[in-house]
């Protein structure tokens, strides 16, 4: 400090004069020591504006420059005030300092872009952590230090769909938002990508922190509107407060991205708070996540079948459906983890044992009865599939006509070419294909044209209220009309009633499947199960040529 020409110094958190220029003593003299008030060195923060501006910076506002007041005659006045990681720094700016007006801007003009994102204008993640840590070392009595993370829903389509440019400018537009909803001891910050932060201070909470929350989470939902197209991107926020959720930076903010993922997951476009049980759910996930590594060489995979039913009591084959048998914890439904799998890349290696196991198996049975597996996006995206079910096939032997893949029409929107490239490739390997969940997501018919689907599965949404609502009849036989007119069969999923089962039949859909006609059941109830056969199917048949 000895070195400068600049009239700088540094204050703690109690405003105490910590480090200054020796230019700065020698222009004050003996106010200038070590401990001095802030006020001291400069009486005029103890007017109130300047004191307010002041205060604002101090408390994690961005850095400002503020005008002092100043007796008739003497140089013009004014000092820039700035965060540190433990205070704040102020340098002075007087005529007489020696330096031109240019050289102060430019300086001033570099202390900002090592403290500002470029692209929106908010302080950046340096100045986050140093706020950060200033907040938190504010203490009591003071109110509480609240953080807010804020992640944008769906901005990686934007990216993808429109490019960069209009990923910028959507940073640029959604950073004005956010700002327009500070109000005084707020500051934001852009983290890193689409991830903005906010500190808020001075506040009661939580009724602060979920006041500004709900006015983020409002003011993104209008469109953006980019090279005139409407863009609609959310945002979801996740909230924690010092220091019960944390008393330094990594604990806040890992508290706050735990509430922000519970944001995501109940749905986006909302805010959470932090509590205990959001990190017990985590760590149990994180336990199943390292668990099912392991799952397939464990043994604890298995497949259970449930059977398809040709009416009027025909078993025709079996979906494969795959279980987890966790050692401690039980049988985990496939919902919860699935998605797991899918997300740290396991699906396509437990795939490939699905469907070889599945063959496998399948060889028990009488020759006539197939075989469905269910297909991950992992695993028809992945590029190797037609050689991973090539090989398998000549390994274990079974006819190709027996084994049925089932994909949904998520998978086809993923790509496009390639899609019809493997589609076809399967055909030739006379797999049969079926595409499941029909009518849930696009149900593009572009597909149904260019590919000749064996199977359409009707999801189970329009089976399950069929006995009493019009418009779901309406959707279910157009859909039958449809493939039959295409030369497709359809299976109805989720036949839970005699009713759905008549009504089906009546309409002459081709197979049913549900837990009326049958549950999933292991490979050693198979045999038991084909020689009982469905008689619920038969009777169901017989009311209906009854009604007749």
């Amino acid at each position: 400090m000895s070195n400068t020409a600049d009239l700088v110094s540094f204050y703690n958190r109690d405003f105490r004069l910590t480090h200054y220029a020796t230019s700065l003593k020698d222009m004050y003299g003996g106010v200038v020591t070590s401990g001095a008030a802030v006020w001291e060195v400069y009486p005029s923060f103890l007017d109130s504006k300047c004191r307010d501006e002041f205060l604002r910076v101090f408390q994690g506002g961005s850095a400002a420059r503020i005008e002092l007041p100043r007796s008739t005659g003497d140089a013009p006045l004014s000092v820039f005030v700035f965060g540190t990681s433990n205070g704040v720094g102020i340098i002075e700016s007087r005529e007489h300092v020696g330096r031109s007006a240019a050289e102060e801007q430019e300086r001033e003009t570099l202390l900002h872009q090592a403290t500002h994102d470029v692209l929106t204008g908010l302080q950046n993640r340096r100045r986050f952590g140093e706020r950060l840590q200033q907040a938190l070392a504010i203490g009591e009595p003071r109110p509480k230090a609240a953080l807010l993370q804020i992640d944008l829903d769906d901005f990686k389509a934007v990216n993808d769909t429109l490019g960069h440019g209009a990923g910028d400018t959507l940073l640029q537009l959604a950073a004005g938002r956010i700002r327009g909803a500070l109000g005084g001891g707020e500051s934001a910050y852009r983290y890193a990508g689409d991830e903005f932060a906010v500190i808020q201070l001075g506040k009661e909470q939580p009724a602060a922190a979920e006041r500004l929350a709900g006015s983020l989470v409002d003011a993104f939902k209008e469109p953006f509107v980019i090279n005139d197209i409407p863009v609609f991107v959310g945002s979801s926020i996740g909230i924690a407060f010092a220091p019960e959720h944390g008393t330094d930076g990594e604990q806040l903010m890992k508290a706050a991205d735990i509430a922000l993922y519970a944001a995501k997951t109940d749905g986006r476009g909302c805010a959470r708070t932090f509590n205990r049980a959001m990190l017990l759910l985590l760590e149990q996930r994180e336990n199943l996540r390292r668990s099912l590594r392991t799952a397939l060489e464990r043994g604890e995979l298995y497949l259970e079948y449930q059977p398809f039913i040709q009416p009027p009591s025909s078993v025709i084959g079996f979906e494969a459906l795959l279980r987890w048998r966790h050692p401690e914890i039980g049988v985990i439904p496939p919902g919860v983890f699935i998605p797991i799998a899918e997300a740290d890349g396991l699906m396509d290696e437990i795939g490939r044992w699905v469907l070889e196991e599945a063959c496998r198996q399948a060889l028990t049975w009488p020759s006539s009865l197939t075989v469905a597996v269910n297909l991950s996006p992992a695993q028809f995206l992945s590029g190797s599939l037609t050689d991973t079910i090539a090989q398998i096939i000549d390994a274990v032997g079974i006819r190709a006509d027996r084994l049925e893949l089932e994909i949904t029409e998520k998978i086809l929107l993923e790509k496009t070419i390639d899609n019809i490239d493997t589609l076809n490739t399967l055909n030739v390997l006379g797999i049969r294909i079926s595409l499941d969940d029909f009518g849930t997501y696009y149900s593009s018919l572009s597909y149904l044209k260019n590919f000749p689907f064996d199977t359409l599965k009707i999801d189970q949404y329009f089976i399950a209220d069929l006995e009493s609502d019009l418009k779901s009849q309406t959707i279910v036989r157009s859909i039958i009309n449809l493939a039959h007119g295409l030369g497709i069969s359809v299976t109805a999923e989720g036949v839970e009633t005699s009713a759905q089962a008549r009504w089906l039949i009546k309409e002459n859909c081709d197979c049913l499947q549900g837990n009326f006609l049958g549950r999933p059941m292991g490979i050693e109830a198979i045999g038991d199960f084909i020689k009982r056969r469905p008689l619920r199917v038969g009777r169901a048949m017989e009311q209906t040529n009854g009604a007749d």
